[in-house]
């Protein structure tokens, strides 16, 4: 029996397996899928977005020189390590098809950053995060198996098992990973509840005749909205009300009556070579836990791909339940560790739908939507709104409630970098969390005795210690403690025991 299934090899799922094998857990992931290519997930139509937040989770994890150098990414123009202040970010992307100007983004406004070699985010494709992915898990131990499609899910208090055909894969625990059409969301029954779509969208790679007549790049127009790319990559966005039906694989015919409809041209398309269609239904689980089963990424939560949010959410989610499910898994969780996991990345899933309904009721191509359209058109484009918007999408205005009122607490920790020592993101590569010690005696250093398992300690004076004197970061890169320029060894012990369990004896 493994310690934990996934269903689901997709980046959310080989993620997760790379955090669990990192902590020494026995992971099995299983996809529906033949195997791992596909057409869809290259470039063009694989091109995904990733943002601040997730370039920082492969940073931690000691994977991002391999993910730039996969996503043909080879410069890589993060901020100098040795500058005083974060470098702006070169791209900022869209609001409801408004581009927002990065010269626009006040980076002394964002919340405690420092320099590092994370960038503000990046343009890569599925192929090359799976690959790098199923590569890192395969190093630690997880096995991948593809062509497995679960059909059947029971669990007790002890176990869970996912049936597929007449084979059996039993678990300590199963987590959903396979998509905004989760098998594993429907056979454990979570609740699963949101809006209805207002559009139809459209992916394709195919020949234009005339291509004159489009504009490149995102064009708002007053029916919709449509992208064209380089490569023969367009998107269009039709307010059907989402009528098109999905189990249907959409026709040359159909494809360029919405594209002429939503462009307001008479444009032809001589070939379509891909095509996929989705919607912008907008659903969550009630919880991401039933029992022994969990659920991440879009079997969680799904909604429009406007602003790139649903592999960035999933990254995050991956990034949250590892550690988390690991200790669980190992014995030394402190109680309800497991629970969280919902109450810290439900809360973010929630903020995304609405972030992708917002922009949808701004594209809608109706006097309303138009008269919003303007305003919001007016507000981005201020350096206040420009900002705010990038601090939603790159994931830098995400806070955790933790219960603590000092202000890094419950944040994505700083790249605290020591005098003449270690950056924080090169000391989490191992997967566990970091107990940073700037005081100029190394206090702490006896109070973390009994964690080493679980947390690294680390002390000396920092480059730019943000006014802190010690800081406790989870092994997600979470801040969950900070203290004072003199640092209360008994306030970090209760916040070590409360997040990494007991000591060890």
């Amino acid at each position: 029996m493994h310690d934990v299934v996934i269903v689901g090899a997709g980046p959310v799922g080989l993620f997760l397996a790379c955090e669990l094998g990192l902590a020494g857990c026995s992971v099995l992931v299983l996809d529906r899928e033949p195997e791992p290519h596909s057409p869809f997930k290259a470039m063009p139509l694989g091109m995904r977005g990733l943002s601040a937040a997730s370039v920082e989770a492969f940073y931690r994890r000691g994977m991002l020189h391999q993910l730039l150098t996969a996503s043909g990414v080879h410069d890589d123009p993060g901020a100098d390590p040795d500058a005083r202040e974060p470098a702006p970010p070169r791209g900022v992307g869209h609001f409801a098809g408004m581009v927002l100007d990065p010269a626009q983004v006040d980076v002394a406004a964002l919340p405690y950053r420092l320099p590092g070699p994370a960038r503000e985010g990046m343009l890569t494709h599925l192929e090359a995060v799976e690959t790098l992915l199923s590569e890192q898990a395969s190093r630690l131990g997880v096995e991948i198996r593809y062509g497995v499609t679960v059909s059947a899910l029971a669990q007790n208090e002890e176990s869970a098992v996912a049936r597929a055909g007449e084979r059996e894969y039993a678990a300590r625990w199963v987590v959903g990973c396979d998509g905004g059409r989760s098998a594993v969301r429907g056979l454990a029954g979570f609740e699963f509840v949101g809006t209805e779509p207002q559009f139809t969208g459209y992916t394709m790679q195919a020949t234009v005749a005339d291509g004159e007549k489009l504009g490149f790049g995102i064009n708002l127009t007053p029916t919709g909205m449509y992208l064209r790319l380089p490569h023969g990559h367009i998107a269009v966005m039709d307010f059907d009300g989402g009528a098109f039906d999905r189990s249907q694989q959409p026709t040359r015919d159909h494809l360029q009556a919405v594209l002429r409809r939503v462009s307001g041209t008479d444009v032809t398309l001589s070939d379509v070579h891909l095509a996929s269609s989705f919607t912008d239904r907008a659903m969550q689980t009630t919880a991401y836990r039933r029992g022994r089963v969990l659920l991440a990424g879009d079997a969680a939560h799904i909604h429009s791909p406007l602003g790139g949010q649903g592999l960035n959410t999933g990254i995050g989610d991956a990034m949250n339940l590892g550690w988390k499910l690991a200790a669980t898994v190992h014995g030394h969780a402190p109680d309800g560790l497991l629970d969280t996991y919902t109450r810290e990345r439900h809360p973010v899933g929630a903020g995304v739908l609405d972030w992708s309904r917002a922009q949808v009721a701004v594209m809608r191509p109706d006097p309303h939507g138009q008269a919003v359209q303007g305003v919001v058109r007016d507000l981005i484009g201020t350096r206040d709104g420009t900002t705010y918007a990038f601090a939603r999408m790159s994931g830098s205005s995400i806070r955790y409630d933790l219960g603590s009122e000092h202000p890094l607490v419950g944040r994505s920790a700083p790249d605290f970098r020591l005098e003449n020592g270690p950056r924080l993101g090169d000391l989490m590569r191992d997967g566990r969390g970091v107990a940073l010690d700037f005081s100029t005696d190394g206090c702490l250093r006896g109070a973390a005795t009994g964690w080493e398992s679980r947390m690294r300690y680390a002390a000396g004076p920092a480059r730019n210690d943000l006014g802190s004197g010690a800081v406790l970061v989870r092994p997600d890169g979470v801040v969950a403690w900070a203290g004072e320029s003199a640092p209360d060894r008994e306030a970090f012990e209760r916040a070590a025991g409360h997040w990494f369990g007991p000591p060890a004896i």
